[in-house]
């Protein structure tokens, strides 16, 4: 492939995704930012499907999930408890980790947030067409598992560089 193509599909790539970030999906979000949904929905899911945690939804693994920072999912959830829609508390004396559990104002919110959603997204699947949609998530899923790979290979390659 030419180096003319790369940089075309590369900026396309990167345009369209700034697109989809800027416009069509914020219009959605009046009430929480699009992160603040999606920590709380990480949070709401995990507690529906693990009854060994009570609910709890441990800070590393929020940060893994939504491939953030300790600090970066700390100041999230923060300002997430601030406004009552989680609570945030720690195991023993916090050594053994601390942990967020959404409230019943966080659910609500959640619920009202899906909703738009659900509603929004509906019109566009009906448009595009569903098995459309999942190829689409698959090929994305797949871009991003490529993507992370090389970043991996690139930063072990700048390591190994280094030592040298």
């Amino acid at each position: 492939m030419e180096n003319t193509d790369i940089v075309k599909l590369s900026n396309e790539l990167m345009y369209q995704k700034y697109l989809m970030n800027r416009e069509h999906v914020r219009e959605q979000f009046e009430k929480v930012s699009i992160s603040e949904y999606i920590a709380l929905h990480s949070i709401a899911s995990a507690g529906e499907y693990s009854e060994i945690y009570m609910g709890r939804t441990y800070l590393k693994e929020l940060a893994e999930k939504m491939q953030l920072t300790i600090r970066q999912t700390s100041k999230l959830v923060g300002k997430l408890r601030d406004r009552g829609l989680v609570l945030w508390s720690h195991d023993g004396n916090g050594s053994e980790g601390t942990y967020v559990t959404i409230t019943e104002n966080g659910q609500m919110l959640l619920n009202e947030q899906e909703e738009i959603l659900k509603n929004f997204y509906g019109k566009v699947i009906q448009k595009y067409g569903k098995d459309n949609m999942i190829q689409l998530l698959q090929l994305l899923k797949q871009l991003e598992t490529v993507m992370c790979s090389t970043m991996e290979e690139m930063e072990a390659a700048e390591t190994d560089g280094e030592q040298d």
